[in-house]
């Protein structure tokens, strides 16, 4: 009797210690950007309570940690985008096991055989491919297999002031903003908007920012019909396309119809305040932009706020350029069986949860999400859910498509503020990108 009493007891201990996370839990390292909050969401586990980029990614991670004590994942979060910090990480043999990346990034690490391909993972907890919208799965796609788990659909979007449109006579009949179908239009519409109410049309961070620039390029190049990537190791910018994108924001830049030296933040407060009628921003800020206009006395509050796809002003196909967030997850020899299901959990758990993510303003990953009543009933989804049919991305095999950016940013920005000849500006982006392609 005694002996079966101390048996017991052992078994009773060994249950115990097992059950204890602290004990038996697999450990996960996963890095992230999108922000720090640890102040406001640090410990919060109430999805639903969470808003932003930050607190919604912080509080599901949180969840995920508290509803599986098997697992616990241990978190960095980066400064955006993070890509010189894991570079450097992969070279030194330290990568974490999961990150964010983005879905026109993948290419970079996934053709160097740093990234696991996800498809058996994905498989192992019941979920397929044909569970995510088109764009999100191609997105992620590279070489046949998957080698990210999509978590959203990401575009730049108009963020419009009622009130100012209201001002300058640009709202139709049923409250809706007025939107140029041409670059007359919208050239005719700006000056009207600059007259009427004494503030430029757009708000724009062009201080010390690249990206704007490029993916507004990008946008009206494939709305122009412009394969200008067919050969993904060599770009064609210096082209009539191209040139006709750049002489409209010349044109904007120079009759003011745009703020100027403003940064990304400086252009979100500015347009916060009621300092112009549209900004070129992204989704993210939906969710945000939306909590503003229901506060008393902003400026959002004063006549409304809308959002919508930039709009079709050239002769072609209604598109615009949109990429996507992932979690990605390294290539590792020494990784174990434990870990790996582990990583099947997390990237089930985000999946399960894109809803959550979608309130961000980002578009779900997930097609079950986007068709939803719940998703369509947030505000503003009606006129956004477009992106997820409008969305193109650049070819996956073109690979340094943030450094890609930023040449063609840094280009752009000169001819816009007429510091370089358009010409020239072009024939220099491409030059340049096509030498940075030449030597990867």
């Amino acid at each position: 009797m005694r002996m079966k009493t101390i048996l017991l007891a052992a078994v009773s201990a060994s249950v115990m210690m097992l059950a204890s996370p602290g004990f038996a839990a697999t450990e996960l390292t996963v890095q992230r950007f999108f922000g720090a909050c640890d102040a406001d969401f640090g410990t919060n586990t109430d999805v639903s309570k969470a808003v932003g980029e930050c607190g919604i990614m912080t509080s599901l991670i949180n969840k995920f940690n508290a509803d599986n004590p098997d697992v616990h994942v241990s978190v960095t979060t980066v400064e955006w985008p993070g890509y010189d910090q894991l570079t450097a990480q992969f070279a030194s043999g330290d990568a974490p096991d999961i990150v964010t990346i983005h879905e026109s990034v993948l290419s970079d690490y996934q053709s160097k055989g740093l990234l696991l391909p996800l498809d058996d993972v994905l498989k192992s907890v019941g979920v397929t491919p044909d569970a995510f919208t088109d764009a999100a799965r191609n997105g992620a796609t590279k070489d046949g297999k998957i080698y990210g788990l999509p978590i959203d659909s990401w575009t730049m979007l108009y963020h419009i002031n009622m009130d100012l449109f209201k001002q300058a006579d640009l709202v139709n009949a049923d409250g809706t903003p007025i939107l140029p179908k041409s670059v007359d239009e919208l050239l005719a519409q700006a000056e009207q908007f600059k007259q009427k109410t004494g503030k430029p049309y757009f708000v724009q961070n062009l201080a010390n920012e690249t990206a704007l620039f490029t993916r507004n390029l990008y946008t009206y190049l494939f709305q122009q019909g412009s394969d200008f990537f067919a050969d993904p190791k060599h770009v064609k910018l210096n082209t009539p396309e191209a040139k006709k994108v750049v002489e409209m924001y010349k044109t904007i830049f120079a009759k003011d119809y745009t703020t100027k030296g403003l940064d990304y933040g400086g252009a979100i407060n500015a347009f916060l305040a009621g300092e112009g009628g549209v900004q070129l921003n992204g989704t993210w800020v939906v969710g945000d932009y939306n909590a503003q206009s229901e506060t008393n006395g902003t400026a959002l509050n004063k006549g409304g706020y809308a959002v919508y796809p930039y709009p079709q002003l050239f002769d072609g196909a209604h598109a615009q350029y949109a990429d996507g967030h992932t979690w990605a997850v390294s290539a590792k020899e020494d990784r174990t069986a434990e870990q790996t299901a582990a990583i099947g959990k997390f990237l089930k758990f985000f999946t399960d949860n894109d809803f959550d993510w979608s309130r961000t303003g980002h578009l779900p990953a997930v097609k079950s999400i986007i068709t939803s009543d719940q998703f369509k009933a947030l505000p503003h989804r009606d006129t956004i859910s477009a992106v997820a049919e409008l969305g193109r991305s650049l070819p996956p095999e073109v690979e340094r498509q943030f450094a890609i950016q930023e040449i063609i940013g840094e280009e752009l920005a000169a001819a816009t503020s007429g510091q370089k000849d358009t010409d020239a500006a072009l024939a220099d982006a491409e030059t340049r990108i096509n030498e940075l392609l030449a030597n990867l």
